[in-house]
């Protein structure tokens, strides 16, 4: 039973997958709005659902350490693994103007939260700072979606009602399908791993993180598939804002006032984040290209820093 349901999982995330960027490449052509800003906004808020509600039900339950090493992990393995696999595969020109200030709040967030979180906690109070982070990408995103709205009105299709809904129910329906298939598969590898003897929190940063990421990495490979760079190197942006900056506040707000951060999460987890997220930001920043030496990199440090927790 236990493989059935992991393989009906696996169909869900790779159909649902199919589903879910075809409803945002059409509402990308359709409302004019850039395919990145799609990607950074829509496809992150709805990938990122089962970080945010995997982590928030650990803190309910008591498994905080699973917690919060799913939402610092989770960044860790959409960079490392998945951002890495997209840059060996594809890469690609970046625009500077809609890149800059997400990659900059991006890098903000991991800061801050280490910052923050250097005393073994995160207060509620402190946190709202990284609410304040979120505010701004949302901000960033909205004005960019207006600009490439109002730059691109020629470019739009007529859309007819029945059109509209069957796309937008598609979507729904991707991620509907990519959540429930990751929820199965996060289940059960979970439950394998405890019965071997893994701690809670190496589960968070690795099964459960990347388990939790299987929306933004089956997102990437069929962008990858279809060529659209643009829409996957957003999806992964925008849902690292919305990890580092939304759910532990959230996960703190659920905890009574005070999150406890683990030792491992200081001293390993959140430099190795940040790493890589300067790693994922400074040669497109400079350069405005990603290259494929970078993605490299990343799946290089990301190897090693998995390799530190197993041993």
């Amino acid at each position: 039973m236990a493989v059935l349901l992991f393989l009906l999982g696996l169909l869900l995330i790779i159909k649902g997958g199919d589903w879910f960027l075809d409803g945002a490449v059409w509402i990308a052509g359709a409302t004019g709005v850039p395919r990145f800003v799609i990607g950074a906004t829509i496809v992150s808020l709805a990938t990122t659902l089962p970080e945010l509600t995997v982590s928030v039900t650990g803190v309910l339950q008591g498994e905080v350490d699973l917690a919060v090493g799913n939402a610092v992990g989770s960044v860790t393995a959409n960079l490392g693994l998945i951002l890495g696999i997209s840059l060996v595969c594809i890469p690609s020109a970046i625009g500077r103007r809609q890149f800059e200030q997400k990659a900059f709040l991006m890098v903000c967030g991991a800061a801050l939260l280490m910052i923050l979180c250097r005393e073994g906690g995160l207060a509620l109070g402190s946190s709202l700072v990284l609410l304040v982070v979120f505010g701004l990408y949302l901000w960033s995103s909205l004005r960019d979606a207006r600009s490439g709205m109002a730059e691109s009105r020629e470019g739009r299709r007529r859309i007819s009602r029945r059109q509209l809904a069957h796309k937008l129910s598609l979507f729904a329906l991707g991620i509907t399908a990519i959540v429930i298939g990751s929820r199965l598969l996060i289940d059960y590898g979970s439950e394998l791993a405890l019965l071997m003897g893994v701690p809670s929190s190496i589960i968070g940063v690795t099964m459960v993180a990347i388990g939790t990421s299987l929306p933004e990495l089956v997102t990437t490979l069929t962008a990858i598939a279809r060529k659209e760079a643009a829409m996957s190197v957003g999806n992964i942006i925008g849902a690292n804002v919305i990890d580092l900056t939304l759910i532990l506040p959230a996960c703190a707000a659920a905890s009574g006032g005070m999150l406890t951060i683990g030792r491992q999460t200081t001293a390993l987890d959140l430099p190795v984040c940040l790493a890589l997220c300067c790693t994922a930001v400074l040669p497109p920043l400079l350069t405005e290209r990603f290259y494929r030496w970078q993605g490299i990199l990343m799946l290089a440090i990301y190897g090693g820093y998995t390799a530190v927790l197993v041993l």
